[in-house]
């Protein structure tokens, strides 16, 4: 999910969040040479793969954290931090359940990896396996990580704790959402746009939107009022978002989005449009194309016919429409501050432009 082409919020606090992440990663590195050179390189690599990134979460973090009138920016970028740290530990396992080696146009770790081994003279199969085993170990240090992050913000007891179950509740929905994700492709029962909508929310939306906002809020001091207004809100939004990214993963304009619109077809991957379309007539034809991975762009546009007249596509539309207006809603609750509204207007704005 490319959640920073979003909107481009004014983020004055950047710099602080990748410093602490600096910070910890050069600490990381110091450690990791007590473990040998192999142990420092997985760290080089880890480190090399989270370059480039856009900092979406952390700047939920910290629109929530300054808005809500928290003043101890250190602690604030740690905690930002953590979330960018998730990100990473979730991105990396999830490329290998997929199988990718390519991340942000260059090789992923389990590429990395498999590069090194292919190179050390190891057929392809065993190179593969190499590298999807030393990703997933990436992945686990990563996640210990943002733990590691939230406890080096030096907040109160209470309020670190508080935090931890964030952190927890948003490892938990992701790891329920891939779950789902995965027992969808086995068998033949086609998942409810319902079922969907809920594995999308808990595996990206929940540890992208949800919790970074909440976590601010808390480090804030907010009123448990305020929290739960911002769970709702990051829950509406955040369901649109990826709605809408699915959408423009099948018909959007790759120079603007920066992905091929071919992919998700190839892939098979489930989204509302599917799962709307699959008991439509016009979805009969095609569906024997969807998820072949020799799919041509004569079959992609045949698929794409299918999830317009079907009303597939202008379903996912007026549903993102829809989430993202409750998201309206929920801004307007009295315990959301005026000064939190302002900024994230914007974020609701451009997710209703971005579905048309």
């Amino acid at each position: 999910m490319d959640t920073h082409q979003l909107v481009d919020v004014p983020y004055r606090r950047q710099r602080q969040v990748e410093e602490a992440l600096q910070r910890f990663l050069e600490l990381a590195k110091s450690q990791a040479t007590g473990f040998g050179a192999g142990y420092l390189k997985l760290w080089e690599t880890i480190e090399r793969n989270m370059a480039g990134g856009k900092q979406f979460r952390p700047r939920m973090v910290m629109t929530a954290y300054e808005a809500l009138g928290g003043d101890d920016i250190v602690a604030a970028a740690h905690v930002a931090a953590a979330y960018e740290m998730l990100h990473t530990a979730l991105i990396v396992h999830d490329d290998v359940i997929d199988r990718d080696f390519v991340r942000r146009g260059g090789p992923n770790v389990s590429g990395s990896y498999r590069d090194l081994a292919r190179t050390a003279g190891i057929p392809l199969p065993l190179a593969e396996h190499r590298g999807m085993s030393v990703a997933v170990i990436a992945g686990d240090l990563a996640l210990s990580a943002a733990y590691r992050l939230i406890d080096r913000a030096g907040s109160a007891d209470a309020v670190r704790s508080h935090l931890r179950e964030i952190l927890d509740d948003a490892v938990s929905a992701s790891a329920a959402g891939e779950l789902a994700d995965v027992d969808f492709t086995v068998g033949d029962r086609q998942p409810s746009v319902e079922e969907i909508i809920d594995m999308e929310r808990l595996k990206t939306a929940f540890y992208s939107f949800e919790a970074p906002l909440q976590s601010g809020a808390v480090l804030a001091g907010a009123s448990q009022a305020t929290v739960d207004a911002l769970a709702e809100f990051g829950k509406n939004i955040g369901i649109a978002y990826q709605i809408v990214d699915d959408v423009l993963g099948v018909f959007g304009d790759e120079r603007a989005t920066g992905k091929t619109t071919i992919g998700d077809l190839r892939e098979g991957k489930l989204t509302v449009m599917v799962a709307y379309a699959a008991d439509r007539e016009e979805w009969i034809d095609v569906a024997g194309l969807f998820g072949d991975p020799d799919l041509d762009d004569a079959g992609a546009e045949r698929i794409r016919e299918a999830l317009v007249s079907s009303g597939a596509k202008r379903y996912a539309q007026s549903l993102a429409d829809d989430f993202a207006n409750r998201a309206w809603e929920q801004l307007a609750a009295a315990s959301v501050p005026e000064a939190l509204r302002d900024e994230l207007r914007p974020f609701v704005a451009a997710v209703l432009e971005r579905a048309r």
